[in-house]
């Protein structure tokens, strides 16, 4: 299983939360507490926003915990939002097409899971992808895939709905197949201004989710961020809390899709269904 984290919130230097948090995300990828994958080394990426309409983006295939261009790069840019992915890879080769996040105009979208027994209906999901977004996937994830059928489904005008609407899509093309529980997931996606974030598995047992519960909270995680996070409400979210004090970290639950937006969290119920 991979590892994500988003960050919205007042503008901060992105190394404040990759690298100098407590059991950072770079910590976790070379060290995570997780028994089931302990090491992320199959790459790694971030995702921002800033100046500019289309978000900046490096991936590499190095470990997180040894690029100097990484360190270099979050130690220089400053962001409102942010995606961080670190990779460990099940069936899908390790290169840089494969990395999250995956880009696609003003979007940005990370993963953590996997489509099980992806390979019989691979094809029948690939045909679905629209045909004027087909032409801009460039590797060969799952993850990717279920971006792009999100994509196709909807998901810039109804972000939620159109994540629910790809899960069931890929929901029925497993059962049609003869796979019952195909999908695990956590996503996390955003438009540059609003963040969202899913957990949901077929089988009621998704990859954990958190987030921060307020500002003051991640505060406390970089006691550094003081300053910088007095004018407005942040948030943090992670596959894995940072920090020693798990327990004060908010846990999505199950089949929970969750909407950041200025200082509002917005929970809804998460029900995959059929596209129309």
């Amino acid at each position: 299983m991979c590892r994500w984290l988003a960050y919205h919130g007042a503008p901060i230097r992105l190394e404040e939360i990759l690298f100098k948090a407590e059991h950072s995300l770079i910590d976790q990828s070379l060290s995570s507490k997780s028994k089931d994958t302990p090491t992320n080394g199959d790459g790694f990426g971030v995702g921002w926003y800033g100046g500019r309409t289309r978000p900046g983006r490096f991936r590499s295939i190095r470990p997180a915990w040894n690029d100097y261009n990484l360190h270099e790069l979050a130690a220089h840019i400053e962001s409102p939002l942010f995606l961080a992915h670190v990779r460990a890879t099940s069936l899908a080769p390790v290169q840089e097409t494969n990395c999250h996040p995956f880009r696609h105009g003003r979007w940005l979208f990370v993963h953590n899971g996997e489509i099980d027994g992806f390979a019989p209906f691979r094809r029948d999901l690939y045909i679905a992808v629209a045909p004027h977004l087909f032409n801009h996937i460039d590797g060969s994830t799952d993850s990717e895939l279920m971006f792009y059928l999100a994509l196709t489904f909807g998901l810039e005008d109804d972000p939620i709905g159109g994540v629910e609407r790809m899960a069931g899509f890929v929901e029925q093309m497993a059962r049609d197949h003869g796979v019952a529980q195909s999908l695990w997931m956590t996503v996390g996606f955003t438009d540059g201004n609003t963040l969202y974030a899913v957990r949901y598995a077929s089988d009621g047992n998704a990859p954990t989710l958190y987030h921060t519960s307020d500002t003051e909270h991640l505060y406390r995680l970089n006691q550094c961020l003081r300053g910088a996070l007095a004018d407005g409400e942040t948030r943090l979210v992670v596959s894995e809390p940072i920090g020693n004090t798990a327990e004060t970290w908010v846990e999505i639950p199950e089949s929970t899709a969750v909407t950041f937006h200025g200082s509002e969290a917005v929970s809804r119920p998460f029900r995959p269904h059929e596209p129309k």
